[in-house]
């Protein structure tokens, strides 16, 4: 039995914590935040600490899970395989492009397995577009759309959030989930255009990427009203339409007929329906199962986090 500890009881352990309790041969024991009110529930079952320090001198466990803001991803992670622990971490794996070396050299010199949580390489609509796109099951890649929308962070813990020197605002929270597919699925764009709006409480932010033969728009926002969050794409290859949108996976073909893949869909399409999975569980599941059967954690390339870290910081 492999033992886990989670730093950082905010809002993203409520999708981590969950995955790891459903996790054959892991036992969560250890929960740590500075602030007692985050544990109070777990009391009974988990080891609570207020001082990360006391909890990697003190608790035994195997993995560490990452859910701290992002400024201090990087740093926690190598406090950590220093002591000889796995880690998984939130994305992104920090602010600075520098930082994906220090980690993932770390790693190596301890001996121990590191992942970043970029959750849309498991996301069952995402993994299938990939799949798409590489078999060209419907021709060539014409054109994408991506779109991920929310409304402004106010509740993050100090207001972290809302602080471009700790969380990058919309560019690493929101937009690096997009960038960092199309960089897995499609390879290095560059940026053909971009622009940006920002207020004190708002920021938008709209890019044009060039992959050659294709482009994709992208567009990110925290809006100064209570949208609600909003995850979208929309691809156009040769003979067909892929479109996620309205929480419905939708392929619409050249004859005007559609396959409907959602996980709600009724009626036989003559597909198999998108499974109705947690990508979070999914994300866990895949580095739990590399640190078990001493698996090297090849879906992420540290290239390809790089190159991700190198275009935001550039824009």
């Amino acid at each position: 039995m492999y033992k886990v500890a989670l730093v950082g009881v905010g809002g993203i352990s409520g999708a981590h914590i969950p995955a790891w309790e459903g996790t054959d041969n892991a036992e969560l024991v250890a929960l740590c935040d500075i602030r007692p009110e985050r544990t109070e529930k777990f009391a009974e079952t988990k080891h609570i600490y207020t001082d990360f320090e006391e909890m990697l001198e003190k608790e035994e466990f195997d993995i560490l899970d990452i859910c701290l803001p992002t400024y201090l991803h990087a740093d926690y992670a190598i406090k950590a395989m220093e002591c000889g622990k796995h880690v998984i971490c939130e994305k992104p794996i920090s602010l600075r492009e520098e930082d994906v070396d220090r980690v993932y050299n770390t790693a190596k010199k301890n001996n121990v397995k590191f992942m970043v949580a970029h959750v849309l390489r498991f996301w069952p609509e995402y993994e299938l577009l990939k799949e798409i796109y590489d078999t060209k099951k419907y021709g060539k890649l014409l054109s994408g759309t991506m779109t991920r929308l929310g409304c402004y962070p106010r509740w993050s813990w100090d207001g972290w959030m809302m602080d471009e020197k700790r969380s990058g605002l919309v560019p690493f929270d929101l937009h690096i989930h997009d960038l960092d597919y199309m960089v897995y699925a499609f390879g290095k764009p560059e940026v053909a255009y971009k622009y940006r709006s920002q207020l004190p409480d708002q920021d938008f932010l709209t890019i044009n990427y060039n992959f050659g033969e294709f482009s994709i728009n992208t567009e990110s926002s925290w809006y100064a009203t209570s949208y609600p969050f909003t995850a979208e794409f929309r691809f156009q290859f040769e003979n067909a339409l892929v479109a996620n949108e309205n929480g419905k996976m939708i392929i619409y073909l050249r004859d005007d007929e559609k396959i409907d893949l959602s996980a709600d869909a009724e009626g036989d399409t003559g597909e198999i329906n998108l499974p109705k999975s947690d990508a979070y569980a999914n994300e866990i599941k895949y580095f739990f199962e590399c640190i078990e059967n001493d698996k090297p954690v090849d879906k992420f390339d540290p290239d390809e986090l790089k190159c991700v870290l190198n275009i935001i910081n550039n824009l």
